[in-house]
C-alpha cells in the first residue's frame, strides 16, 4: 500500500498517547484535590467538545496559549452552571498542564506497534501539542526511546496543518517528502497538512469521523501492521 516509506511520522495526542484517558484522570485528580464538587462524567462531557473546538482555534492561530488553557476551562464550568473564580480556574489550569503528563496510558496497540516498526523504519512525532509536556508524555508512558526527531509546534514555530512545520520534520529527519508517512487522528492537521507537502499519510480515525476518499483509513493501530 505504502510504497518506498523509510521515515514514519506519528501525531501523539490521539494516536499513539490517550489523550482522553489520561486527561479525565488528571481531572479526577485536580478538581478533587481543589474541592470542585463537580461530577466528573457530566464536567468532562461537556468539557471535551469545548476543548476540541478551542485547540481548533488555536491550530488557527486566532487564540494564544493562554487563553485556551483558560477559557475551556471558563466555558466549560459556566455551562454546567458552576461557579468557578478566576484565580481557582487560573490554578487548575496550571495544575491540568503539571499533572497530564505524568499519566501514560497508550491507544491500544501503540506499544505492539511501535515494536513492530522501530527495527525497519525511522519513527518521528509531529505535535502541535505544548513543548513542556510532550516530551514528558513519551517518558513517562515509555515510547520516548522509539523516535529519533521530535517537531513540536512550538519549536516550529508554526501549528499543522501549516506546511512549514512538516518541513521542519522532514529536514531535522534528513528524508524527503516521497520517502514519508504520516499517522495521524486528525484529517485536517495530520492527513491534508502531510499530503500537501507530498507526504504519505494515513488516516487513524479515532473519533469516528464520516469515511472519506482523501487516505487509506484505519480504525485500529493493529492494522498499521498488515500496511506497512
Amino acid at each position: 500500500m505504502f510504497e518506498g516509506v523509510k521515515d514514519v511520522f506519528f501525531d501523539l495526542d490521539h494516536t499513539l498517547w490517550d489523550f482522553e484517558l489520561n486527561s479525565a484522570l488528571t481531572f479526577q485528580k485536580i478538581l478533587v484535590e481543589n474541592e470542585v464538587t463537580v461530577e466528573i462524567a457530566s464536567f468532562l462531557e461537556v468539557y471535551r467538545p469545548i476543548n476540541l473546538a478551542y485547540w481548533k482555534v488555536y491550530r488557527e492561530n486566532r487564540i494564544s496559549k493562554e487563553d485556551l488553557r483558560y477559557k475551556r476551562l471558563k466555558e466549560t464550568f459556566d455551562a454546567i452552571g458552576y461557579k468557578a473564580s478566576d484565580k481557582l480556574i487560573h490554578i487548575l489550569s496550571e495544575r491540568y498542564i503539571e499533572d497530564l503528563s505524568t499519566f501514560g496510558n497508550l491507544i491500544p496497540y501503540a506499544m505492539q506497534t511501535l515494536n513492530y516498526l522501530a527495527p525497519k523504519y525511522n519513527l518521528h512525532i509531529i505535535t502541535n501539542g505544548f513543548k513542556e509536556t510532550q516530551r514528558s508524555k513519551m517518558k513517562n508512558s515509555n515510547i520516548d526511546h522509539f523516535f529519533d526527531k521530535i517537531i513540536d509546534s512550538e519549536t516550529a514555530g508554526v501549528k499543522k496543518p501549516h506546511p512549514q512545520i512538516f518541513e521542519t520534520a522532514l529536514e531535522h529527519a534528513k528524508t524527503s517528502a516521497k520517502q514519508s508517512l504520516m499517522i495521524g487522528d486528525n484529517l485536517e492537521a495530520d492527513i491534508l497538512g502531510a499530503q500537501a507537502l507530498g507526504m504519505q499519510a494515513l488516516h487513524f480515525n479515532f473519533h469516528n469521523e464520516p469515511k472519506h476518499q482523501l487516505s487509506r483509513i484505519i480504525n485500529s493501530l493493529d492494522e498499521i501492521k498488515n500496511l506497512l
